[in-house]
């Protein structure tokens, strides 16, 4: 694999060339188009991924057969990490939002690469304990916050993502439909929709599609909290 492409993933930003190039040798690229999955709940899992580009959505079904959406991951990001350290069922179904391209390494091989490279260890408990943060906060925000304040806070979090700042505000190519968003915050459509046009309606936000332009960030974040 061409090292270049490992080179612009953080995870990968403290390694050598020459340990870029010994983990290049571990690796696969994987490649999805929108609505394809990389695995479902439920599959074995025996390998790690990080997403290089695009966006992915971890999902996870009810017994009712209701999905909630658990994250949305972009470039940089690490995918089926509990494979590592546990080689059980996929707790979750990975599903592209956006055409995305990844990086696979095998369970063993990771394994193996880990014991004689410290750093990458560190790095990578570091993105994990980052991960486990934002998940405390989400379960946090569905006992304590109000649909608006769920919603003005994923908002933000996806604009500081995948914002890009603009002269009339950020603009948050976030590629998820409204049903999606809805899924995000833990609500209905409906009442998701409610928050939205109420934000449009105040002048804090405008929708456009599947993206989002953030005008007033204050008010948002001062609904947020």
């Amino acid at each position: 694999m061409d090292t270049n492409l490992l080179k612009v993933v953080p995870l990968f930003r403290d390694l050598s060339d020459e340990d870029l190039e010994e983990l290049g040798k571990l690796t696969t690229e994987v490649t999805l188009k929108r609505g394809e999955s990389l695995f479902r709940e439920g599959d074995d899992g025996d390998k790690l991924y990080v997403l290089v580009e695009g966006k992915v959505k971890l999902t996870h079904s009810s017994g009712e057969g209701h999905e909630n959406i658990i994250a949305v991951l972009g470039g940089g990001e690490i995918i089926g990490e509990l494979s590592l350290f546990d080689l059980g069922k996929r707790s979750t179904t990975v599903t592209a939002i956006a055409p995305a391209r990844l990086i696979a390494l095998s369970h063993k091989d990771l394994t193996a690469f880990l014991q004689t490279h410290v750093q990458l260890s560190i790095s990578m408990l570091r993105e994990l304990a980052g991960r486990l943060r934002r998940t405390n906060e989400q379960l946090a925000d569905l006992v304590f916050s109000d649909v608006p304040g769920r919603v003005a806070k994923a908002l933000l979090d996806l604009a500081h993502r995948f914002g890009e700042r603009t002269p009339e505000g950020i603009y948050v190519a976030h590629d998820l439909t409204q049903e999606e968003l809805a899924r995000l915050v833990g609500a209905s459509r409906e009442t998701v929709n409610k928050s939205l046009a109420n934000f449009v309606n105040r002048g804090w936000i405008r929708l456009e599609g599947r993206a989002v332009l953030l005008i007033d960030l204050q008010r948002l974040q001062m609904r947020a909290h």
